[in-house]
């Protein structure tokens, strides 16, 4: 049945479009021009990003700050085995799912730390990349109120998850 899912959904555009005498082609072709300008004008925030967190973890302070944490990640429920996917999760999908991958390899895929890391995984969102992508085209500048909320929801789904995988 899901093959069918994506040329229902088109069909049903097409007579949506037709309906409303819109022409499906042309606006699609206006949404793409205006994609262009909007990704050029984004790619310097990503940039900086993704320079930034290879430096983070390349100068040894990624390292340095899961020590730090780890003892407090502990208190709140969060093993130490997971202070670097906790910390690296805001910040980078695709980092978040090699230290994933790390958890796995090291732990197996069935222990209670790689269920934690999974949910974590699963139940956290790369809050930095998506405040780049958001607010690039905003006029707003001032984004520490944004930012600090999405990263204190992200920390509590961690606690959470780990708090629901101690209890499964």
């Amino acid at each position: 049945m899901s093959v069918y899912l994506i040329p229902v959904f088109f069909l049903f555009v097409f007579i949506y479009a037709a309906i409303k005498r819109v022409k499906p082609y042309d606006a699609f072709t206006d949404g793409v021009k205006g994609a262009i300008p909007f990704s050029f004008s984004i790619f310097p925030y990503l940039a900086s990003i993704f320079v930034l967190m290879e430096l983070f973890e390349e100068s040894g302070l990624s390292s340095l700050l899961c020590d730090f944490l780890s003892p407090v990640f502990g208190f709140l429920g969060i093993p130490k085995e997971l202070t670097k996917l906790v910390l690296i999760k805001p910040f980078s999908g695709s980092g978040a799912l090699a230290t994933l991958s790390d958890i796995y390899a090291e732990y197996g895929a069935d222990g209670y730390i790689a269920r934690c890391a999974s949910v974590i995984y699963g139940s956290s969102e790369t809050v930095f990349y998506i405040a780049a992508v958001y607010f690039a085209g905003s006029k707003t500048k001032n984004l520490f109120k944004p930012i600090a909320i999405s990263l204190f929801a992200s920390f509590l789904s961690c606690v959470f998850a780990c708090f629901i995988c101690r209890i499964m």
